[in-house]
């Protein structure tokens, strides 16, 4: 032993100051406990954000959902038979053939 220094065992505690094993526990439990706590709060985070991001999906199909049932009208209206027969004769000049006009071929 040097004289004027204390003597000191392991990681430099001096001998009446070394944390015991209930201190050690203590501290661990403690960090432990820290630890989770961010992880329940990263956790919290992500969750709204991943919510916030689902209703603005859901609000986006919706918009899609309605847009996609005007096109469907549109596209019935457009295709509808009386409007194709009328643009038939006005356009391209077409008609239903006359009974004389008709041919039934047999096999």
């Amino acid at each position: 032993m040097v004289q004027g220094r204390p003597s000191t065992t392991g990681f430099g505690w001096p001998p009446g100051l070394r944390p015991g094993p209930r201190l050690v526990v203590v501290l661990v439990l403690l960090a432990a406990c820290l630890a989770s706590a961010l992880a329940v709060i990263t956790a919290s985070h992500l969750t709204r954000e991943q919510y916030g991001r689902l209703q603005q999906l859901e609000r986006e199909q919706q918009q899609l959902q309605t847009e996609w049932g005007q096109l469907l009208l549109e596209e019935s209206a457009w295709s509808s038979p009386a409007r194709i027969e009328r643009l038939a004769m006005e356009r391209l000049e077409m008609r239903l053939p006359d009974v004389d006009e008709v041919e039934v071929i047999r096999p």
